[in-house]
């Protein structure tokens, strides 16, 4: 008899089959048990009679919630059942059991949000938290699956940096060898726009660190990111670019994690207009929008939360803002020709008020200008001798962007906070377990 995972039970109806997992929850009525198992695919409901499956029935009765469990049995279609197909118990063997002493944590009623984050460990193998990592690993399957369509070559940048790429003050700073500084990188951006101009069109996705003390349900400290550079491009591309990502993206989940989305409830309607184009908007028109809506906003400010609320809630797919300030803008952001004000950069606002999901732009390719620049931010230009290098031997207009992971799949989720779309988040008093 062949072993199956539960989400491919459908594949096996009316076939005896072994399943591996662990016993979710155990109802009781008379000589019947209705025992729900998890594998980490999914779950499903079985039922043993005392009369039938003496044996089977005495080793999952009283049994406690997370022992370990093998079970054998024939898949039968049961439309009431969860999932609509239900194992009829044939065999048990346990695996190991939780100690009657010494029960599973996690039971199933509610908890505060500091106890399951103490126990994040275990909270992850819940319905809900394990639907929303499978669709973050979808969303990081098509992310790649776009990028190398798109003729992207898949690089990496260190994770150890001597200086910062966007300020120093929201860096972590670690002990190196020898007494030396290093720093946790706040983005790879500036090791792939090398990697451009030796390959062409990169992208590397990995993890970043930044030590904001923000409590907000937008931030966490340390996140993923998903970011491409290419040699001979500009903010247009870069916006295109940034579209079609996020279109594929939210598409794939919609096609591949219909099961896990109706899971935790999403309302997919949401999410099914998310196709590019995506509606473009500048900063200067970004502002009478939000001084029509009564916020104070005036030209120079930044937007917070509210701000790309107000902003993303008229459309029914995330807006692009671009040509923002340039004095707001990091010192490597190539100003606009037409206004050198204005910085050539964009954001792009999720709907629904999930605020900032990809921030990129064109980058100085002037060695003069970005050495200005270095200077009137007070960064180290030893530090950044390398990155001058770029401008000094063969400097091309070049773009590139920034894709936070966890914000977009909080977003595609709909969760109440950020903390939910990471296996263990790090936020500011939060790095356990």
């Amino acid at each position: 008899m062949p072993t199956v995972t539960i989400q491919d039970v459908g594949k096996h109806d009316g076939q005896v089959v072994t399943l591996q997992g662990w016993l979710y929850n155990l109802r009781q009525a008379g000589k019947l048990l209705f025992p729900i198992f998890r594998d980490g695919t999914g779950t499903i409901q079985g039922v043993v009679s005392l009369k039938d499956q003496p044996a089977a029935f005495e080793s999952l009765r009283g049994l406690t919630q997370e022992s370990s469990v093998i079970v054998t049995g024939r898949i039968h279609t049961d439309q009431r059942a969860p999932g609509g197909f239900e194992i009829q118990i044939t065999a048990t063997e346990v695996v190991q059991r939780v100690p009657d002493d010494k029960p599973y944590p996690i039971q199933l009623k509610e908890h505060g949000v500091d106890f399951l984050l103490d126990h994040r460990h275990l909270w992850i193998r819940t319905p809900r938290q394990a639907a929303i990592l499978r669709i973050r690993a979808e969303a990081v399957r098509a992310g790649h699956e776009y990028m190398d369509t798109q003729g992207y070559v898949l690089t990496e940048a260190p994770i150890f940096t001597p200086a910062s790429c966007e300020g120093t003050t929201t860096l972590f700073e670690v002990q190196y060898i020898d007494d030396e500084k290093a720093y946790l990188t706040q983005s790879g951006q500036l090791y792939v726009e090398a990697t451009a101009m030796a390959l062409g069109k990169v992208y590397t996705f990995g993890p970043t660190f930044r030590a904001e003390k923000s409590k907000t349900r937008r931030h966490l400290t340390e996140f993923w990111m998903l970011e491409p550079e290419a040699a001979y491009s500009h903010l247009e591309d870069m916006m295109t670019l940034g579209e079609g990502l996020v279109s594929h993206i939210v598409q794939s989940v919609l096609k591949n994690r219909a099961r896990e989305l109706e899971t935790i409830g999403r309302d997919t309607s949401k999410l099914a207009s998310v196709k590019a184009p995506f509606p473009r908007i500048t900063y200067d028109e970004a502002i009478l929008i939000l001084q029509k809506q009564g916020n104070p906003a005036k030209w120079g400010d930044d937007f917070g939360g509210d701000e790309e609320t107000i902003l993303s809630s008229a459309y029914d797919r995330p807006v692009i803002v671009n040509r923002y300030p340039a004095a707001m803008k990091a010192f490597y952001m190539q100003p606009d020709p037409q206004r050198p004000d204005l910085a050539l950069g964009f954001d792009m606002l999720a709907p629904e008020g999930y605020g900032e999901i990809i921030g990129g732009g064109e980058r100085v390719a002037d060695y003069d200008l970005l050495l200005k620049r270095l200077r009137e931010n007070n960064l180290p230009e030893e530090a950044f001798g390398w990155y001058l290098d770029l401008r000094r031997y063969g400097s091309v207009p070049h773009a590139g962007f920034g894709l936070g992971l966890e914000r977009t799949v909080a977003w595609i989720c709909g969760t109440e906070h950020i903390r939910e779309v990471i296996p263990f988040p790090r936020m500011i008093y939060r790095v356990y377990p």
